[in-house]
């Protein structure tokens, strides 16, 4: 694609693109009368207009059904995260009974790594991203104490080679190689929050499988953003939250994707709920767990409906768009910000990698000392983005996250939001 630097050229481009009314499906936060330039659905998603319909009509189920609701109606609560599964599953690549919707994210990853993360005194070393996002962080550190072993030990983080802002695949293989029969779990994001990096997900997973271990990964900022195919990468387990791109609301449910390998195996140890026990037998209250077939024997509670049925909502927009015109469009829109980008002439250094294949609609740009009067400049002006504190670099820095987002962004927006940056 030939980039131009005129409002013309992004009006044109916003003219021919097949997945323009899909903007209309979601509302804007105003400044001053008119929509925000919003570039932040890498934290929060914007609101689909299909919501509140949804919400709704759970509300008037509830009220007409009251508890019958659960088996009455046609979406009964009883089986609601099956009715869920197909499009969670288009969303990440995998079958639809090794998918399914349920509690938040950091939850899931603890229920997983109570599956996955079986440490033995020879095998007990969890592979890392050096700068994972903090939660992961704070789980895999406990996880590693409650199984009675030192984080400084048990902890290996990958970290950039000293004037490199982000992860070479070889590094991060050659860790797990020397690791080797220690190594109980590579856990991994897909796409690093603060630099924006997509790892090589099968290229890990298949290195973590070669030694031995389990292969686990947390998708918060990858599913919805980027084309996945987690079963056929044979990847063990994977978590994800819904608000970000997936544009669910805040604090929306999170998904779980176990294989199909350990789905059917009703032997592998798990933390056990009355939910993810066999639905033929549940209202039967007798003891012995019998988990169900797939990702939903990790059940542990009856689902959250309401912020289920925003999550429906959304993903039924991912069903008509498709995963592979989303990645098109992510690719022009992110390839347009950074051809503009680099004429502006502004005074930072993109850390996101520059090969498309190695991200998704996030750019990040690492500023100089008045970084923070830029961010808030362009807040002031009506710039919906993210401002993260330099804690990696050891700058006087930080780091404006920009993520503009093919199912409600335009190209008008990234020219609009550079030609605010030149005039900052």
């Amino acid at each position: 694609m030939r980039y131009e630097q005129h409002l013309s050229f992004a009006q044109r481009m916003d003219q021919q693109d097949p997945l323009r009314s899909y903007r209309q499906q979601f509302y804007f936060p105003q400044h001053d009368g008119q929509d925000c330039i919003y570039l932040c659905g890498n934290s929060l998603g914007l609101q689909p207009r299909s919501v509140e319909p949804a919400l709704l009509a759970e509300l008037e189920h509830w009220r007409t059904h009251g508890v019958e609701g659960h088996f009455k109606g046609e979406m009964p609560w009883m089986y609601y995260h099956k009715f869920l599964q197909e499009q969670s599953a288009t969303v990440v690549g995998v079958q639809p009974d090794e998918v399914v919707v349920m509690n938040t994210l950091t939850t899931n990853l603890h229920l997983m790594m109570v599956s996955f993360y079986r440490p033995t005194a020879e095998r007990y070393k969890i592979i890392v991203e050096g700068g994972a996002f903090p939660s992961d962080q704070y789980a895999v550190e406990s996880q590693v104490r409650f199984h009675g072993y030192a984080p400084e030990d048990a902890i290996v983080e990958v970290h950039p080679r000293p004037g490199e802002k982000t992860l070479r695949t070889e590094d991060i293989i050659a860790t797990i190689e020397r690791e080797g029969e220690q190594c109980a779990l590579v856990m991994f994001g897909g796409v690093n929050y603060f630099t924006g990096q997509f790892f090589d997900l099968p290229a890990i997973t298949e290195a973590g499988h070669k030694v031995g271990a389990q292969v686990g990964f947390d998708l918060a900022h990858t599913a919805g953003n980027l084309p996945l195919q987690l079963h056929d990468w044979n990847v063990d387990f994977a978590v994800w939250c819904s608000y970000k791109y997936l544009n669910s609301g805040p604090g929306g449910p999170s998904g779980a994707f176990v294989h199909e390998r350990h789905g059917n195996n009703p032997d592998l140890p798990r933390f056990a709920g009355w939910w993810g026990h066999d639905e033929s037998q549940r209202f039967l209250m007798k003891k012995g767990f019998i988990p169900m077939q797939g990702a939903a024997g990790w059940q542990l509670s009856n689902a959250q409906i309401l912020s289920m049925a925003a999550h429906k909502a959304s993903l039924d927009i991912f069903q008509a768009a498709g995963m592979a015109a989303l990645r098109e469009k992510s690719l022009l829109l992110t390839g347009y910000l950074e051809f503009l980008l680099q004429q502006s002439g502004k005074n930072f250094e993109l850390i996101t990698p520059k090969d498309s294949v190695q991200r998704g609609c996030q750019l990040s740009l690492l500023t100089d000392d008045s970084g923070r009067q830029l961010f808030d400049y362009l807040t002031k002006h009506g710039v919906m983005a993210d401002w993260r504190e330099d804690n990696l670099y050891g700058k006087m820095a930080g780091v404006i996250r920009v993520a503009p987002v093919p199912l409600y962004n335009s190209f008008e927006d990234v020219y609009r939001f550079v030609e605010l940056l030149k005039s900052a």
